[in-house]
């Protein structure tokens, strides 16, 4: 019987919104939209893209963005439901996200601990934010560039035993997508994952995760 092991992203997916891209309408200049789009069009990599967005960003402001997360960032339904029904199954549920840590663990608290969480870490010592990538690709990934790399996590993680959930809504969540043994998506993912022919299950909230988790385990055991 093969294991299931799941790896949630966090913006987007966890919470309604993506949260840097509410922080970049909230505080960034006219720059942040041009680098969005060039992230979502795969124009430069998302390491890339993300450090020049938060460069943007003064030092000063950084309790100023965890205001505004904490009052904007709302949880995706079911969530919650979901965090338990994973802990009742002995399921391993991995945050991994191309979020920064300074608004995305105080977001998490009240819901975990969870297995572990994957992110991005902010550096606040000069006059703007500077992102520091402390999961960054093996030499296996193929688009050297992923930031908080979630192929190379899984690789590092899973095994052969393992069946692979990938849970994601976007471009960041498209490599892990690829090498998932299921893709749970939602918004822009679900796009790309057409472009690529990856098969993958829409959802809309946690409370579909568990129905589609609930489907694919049955199938397993």
């Amino acid at each position: 019987m093969m294991k299931p092991i799941i790896f949630c992203d966090f913006d987007g997916t966890i919470t309604n919104n993506d949260n840097i891209v509410q922080i970049m309408e909230k505080f960034g200049p006219y720059e942040a939209g041009q680098l969005k789009k060039e992230i979502l069009g795969q124009k430069i990599s998302i390491q890339e893209g993300v450090r020049k967005l938060f460069a943007l960003l003064p030092s000063e402001k950084k309790e100023e963005i965890i205001s505004f997360v904490l009052k904007d960032a709302e949880i995706r339904e079911g969530f919650s439901q979901f965090v338990t029904y994973t802990r009742e199954r002995n399921i391993p549920l991995y945050i991994v996200s191309g979020g920064i840590d300074f608004f995305l663990h105080p977001v998490l608290e009240p819901y975990g601990p969870f297995e572990k969480i994957f992110c991005n870490e902010a550096d606040f010592t000069g006059k703007t934010i500077h992102i520091n990538y402390p999961h960054t690709c093996d030499n296996q990934c193929a688009s050297q560039g992923c930031g908080c790399c979630k192929p190379s996590i899984i690789r590092s993680l899973s095994s052969d035993e393992h069946y692979n959930i990938v849970i994601g809504d976007s471009i960041t969540d498209l490599e892990a997508a690829k090498m998932a043994d299921a893709v749970l998506a939602r918004d822009f993912l679900i796009q790309k994952c057409e472009e690529e022919g990856i098969p993958y299950k829409p959802f809309e909230n946690f409370l579909d995760c568990i129905q589609h988790i609930d489907e694919l385990t049955g199938a397993k055991s």
